[in-house]
């Protein structure tokens, strides 16, 4: 079964659940879809969308991203599958979290990250699971991813595709200054003058 995302659909109850995740995007930006399969307890459901001007990490981020929200709000554990090393690593690797802990800035912490509205939404939506994200080799070795590169080519192919407003009027990224914390430095009690008054 394919849902188009703009089709409501009511949420899967899940307990450990695989999310296989895609996303395709013709020119780097251009038309872009995604793609998402996901498996839970016997249960397959696909989904599918697209933007008509958006970028492929976007696109990739976003199939995750509508992956999860398509579970009940009940906490639980999910493997998302993705070829995209952006994806993986930057979530593994803790980099997102830390991009957002600084403002949406990079660790030298002067070039903006890019695509904080989507990583922000995602860090929102993994902190209710425990979530691992696995990179699978894609275009042909993994079923599922396949099947999800299928579903993302053909949302995007679709016309009278949505804007990607996110990417076409972005957000101002909001900077968070900086607090230094100064050192607690004991300081000596100042003798009581007036002790003999008491």
């Amino acid at each position: 079964m394919t849902t188009d995302v703009n089709s409501p659909t009511s949420p899967i109850e899940h307990l450990d659940v695989h999310i296989y995740a895609d996303g395709a995007c013709s020119g780097n930006p251009g038309k872009g879809g995604y793609g998402v399969v996901i498996l839970n307890n016997g249960q397959r459901q696909e989904l599918s969308g697209g933007f008509r001007y958006t970028t492929n990490n976007r696109m990739e981020i976003m199939g995750a991203i509508v992956g999860l929200k398509a579970l009940s709000d009940m906490s639980s554990k999910v493997t998302i599958y993705s070829d995209s090393k952006y994806l993986v690593d930057m979530f593994n690797g803790g980099h997102a979290n830390k991009w957002r802990d600084k403002g949406w800035l990079k660790s030298k912490g002067k070039e903006p990250a890019k695509n904080p509205d989507l990583w922000n939404d995602l860090l929102d939506i993994t902190a209710k699971h425990e979530v691992k994200m696995v990179w699978v080799r894609g275009h042909g070795s993994n079923e599922n991813n396949s099947r999800c590169d299928e579903l993302a080519v053909e949302a995007r192919l679709k016309d009278d595709l949505p804007s990607d407003e996110g990417y076409v009027n972005p957000a101002p990224v909001v900077q968070v200054p900086i607090v230094q914390v100064m050192p607690v430095v004991p300081v000596e009690e100042e003798p009581d003058l007036f002790g003999w008054l008491k």
